[in-house]
This record gives structure tokens, sequence and C-alpha cells, in this order.
């Protein structure tokens, strides 16, 4: 199983900046673009009883100024990922990315 950490890596590579935020605070000021994720479900798989595959699942959101930021393929590419849904708030646009890691 791969770890927290190692999901965030990726996504700083991918998106080429460390505006990548862990279950941020809400005090937090961040500055846009940016990606903000958290765990949303686990995932196991069982056989005779045993528990032989453990994936978490990730909620992703790509938050920025314009609609349509490159980064959105980039995880998109990754194994395991589906694109949830897109909203407009207090002009930012979020994408919302599921992904097993």
């Amino acid at each position: 199983m791969k770890t927290r950490l190692e999901l965030h890596n990726k996504l700083v590579e991918l998106f080429g900046s460390d505006r990548v935020y862990y279950q941020p605070p809400e005090n937090l000021k961040m500055e846009y673009p940016a990606i903000v994720y958290t765990i949303n479900d686990m995932y196991n798989a069982f056989s005779d009883d045993i528990k032989y595959y453990n994936r978490k699942q990730y909620k992703i959101t790509i938050i920025d100024k314009k609609p349509d930021n490159i980064v959105i393929s980039k995880i998109l590419d990754l194994p395991l990922s589906s694109y949830d849904r897109h909203y407009a708030t207090n002009n930012l646009n979020h994408d919302v990315i599921t992904l097993y890691y």
C-alpha cells in the first residue's frame, strides 16, 4: 500500500508547485491555483475471511481561477482515478477527482 506522503509528493510533482494541501486548517490563507485533498474512504477486499487488499480513496480538489487547469488531465492519467464533478464558488473553479492510491 502506498503512503499518503507518496501521494502528496506525486501531486506536487504533477502540479509543479508546493500549493498542495492535505486537510488544510480553515484559518490557512491559500494561494491559487492549489490542490486540496482528503481521505474519502477505504476499500478492502477479502477472500476466505482474510483481508488481502486495502487501498485508500482520496478526494482531490483542484482550485483555480481558470476553468481548465492542465493538472486535471495529469491526475486523471493516474491509474484508478475518475472525474467526479465541477463547481464554481467565490469566483474559483473547483474540479473534484476521486483517486484510489
